[in-house]
């Protein structure tokens, strides 16, 4: 998927849009984003030493993560219901692509929770289970 497609499964618009390409294996998903040089959350953090904050890579899971919901996501919405066990391994700076895979865990009616892992250059940066809860569009 290309942001275009992506763009009918999430309702995030640039710049929150922060997925730039997608494929799903089985179940799992696969998806990439570079890090633009001049994305407003890098400007102020850190001035002269720039850092993608850790809720911007929880945010690139996240939105990589429900796109295994293709179907649903047509018609709903997925909100964060929790975020468990993140852990922070390597910085990331602008111009580094992330590399998200993850699978669902677990689905309890409209709960649905989500192992996650982002990576760098193959280094794992991020890695947590998020759970989501899944409400009509409107």
């Amino acid at each position: 998927m290309d942001r275009e497609e992506i763009k009918k499964y999430l309702p995030h618009r640039e710049p929150m849009l922060l997925v730039d390409s997608s494929t799903i294996d089985g179940d799992t998903v696969h998806s990439q984003y570079t890090i633009p040089e001049n994305a407003f959350y890098v400007q102020g953090h850190f001035p002269g030493n720039p850092v993608v904050p850790g809720v911007i890579l929880c945010e690139i899971m996240a939105q990589s993560s429900v796109l295994l919901l293709q179907d649903e996501m047509l018609h709903k919405m997925a909100f964060y219901a929790g975020i468990d066990a993140v852990r922070f391994k390597q910085v990331v700076r602008p111009g580094d692509t992330v590399e998200v895979e993850a699978r669902i865990t677990g689905r309890r009616g409209v709960l649905i929770t989500i192992a996650a892992k982002a990576s760098v250059a193959g280094k794992t940066c991020c890695s947590g289970n998020l759970s989501f809860f899944l409400t009509d569009r409107t």
